[in-house]
């Protein structure tokens, strides 16, 4: 399967190059087709951090937002310029191992199969107490409200097909919600124990009260459009063909199947 890899960035300077080169260096080159990193309008150097690196690696790609949009536009975007059937996705501060993709590459469905989408789970984490606290706690009560069985919706790194996500409708912070919506339209997801690194450079761009308030928030309007939400499966009937002569058993053929 042919990958495109997915960075969504904002002020991620010292941390974006290093992050690219590993990851060139992580994904096969016979299943890497493109890494692309979208810079979320960042005011440091990450910009001319990533151009640096164009010259050396052709599968190197870079967007550029002209205004901020947050991490679910740049993602977005980036998913819609990819070329590639298979999408893997990493925060950009480093802190996902792109050592971890092609494990969870291997338990992604084949040729439209199932699971669609594979997501992480951080082991490990490096984040401070209070925010590892908060994590849990929302993580807890998402799965009250959603009941989509994530244990980590947080982490960046996620495999899935490019058509499945492209499916599904887009909002702001619609990223933390992934596998409830995948779940939605009918797909089997899965999860695969994934390192987690320190940040070397830099702060998080979230607060545990900012993320909390936006996060009951969008609760709220996720709960009401998934319930909203009908996706029957669809069965084509088909009549069978006997020897030149129309065999009068209809024949299921399930739609996308």
């Amino acid at each position: 399967m042919r990958i495109s890899v997915v960075i969504p960035a904002y002020n991620e300077a010292g941390n974006i190059g290093r992050l690219i080169e590993e990851t060139i260096a992580a994904v096969p080159e016979t299943a890497l087709q493109e890494v692309i990193v979208v810079d979320d309008a960042s005011d440091d150097g990450t910009g001319a951090e990533i151009k640096a690196l164009m010259s050396r690696h052709k599968v190197l790609r870079y967007l550029r937002h002209e205004q901020r949009a947050g991490q679910s536009a740049a993602l977005r975007n980036g998913v819609i310029a990819a070329t590639a059937p298979v999408i893997a996705t990493m925060d950009g501060d480093g802190q996902n191992d792109p050592a971890d993709i092609m494990r969870l590459v291997a338990k992604l469905g084949a040729e439209g199969g199932e699971p669609a989408l594979v997501g992480g789970i951080r082991e490990g984490r490096k984040a401070k107490g209070s925010r590892k606290a908060a994590s849990r706690f929302a993580n807890w009560i998402r799965d009250k409200v959603l009941d989509d069985g994530c244990p980590d919706t947080g982490c960046g790194l996620k495999v899935y097909r490019r058509a499945d996500y492209l499916a599904l409708p887009y909002f702001t912070s619609m990223h933390r919600y992934l596998p409830a919506f995948f779940i939605t339209y009918r797909h089997e997801i899965a999860y695969e124990p994934v390192n987690d690194r320190p940040r070397l450079r830099g702060a998080s761009k979230y607060t545990n009260l900012g993320r909390a308030l936006i996060g009951l928030y969008d609760l709220v309007g996720v709960s009401w459009l998934r319930k909203r939400t009908a996706l029957p499966p669809v069965v084509e009937e088909k009549t069978g063909v006997t020897g030149g002569q129309e065999d009068a058993r209809a024949q299921q053929v399930k739609v996308g199947s």
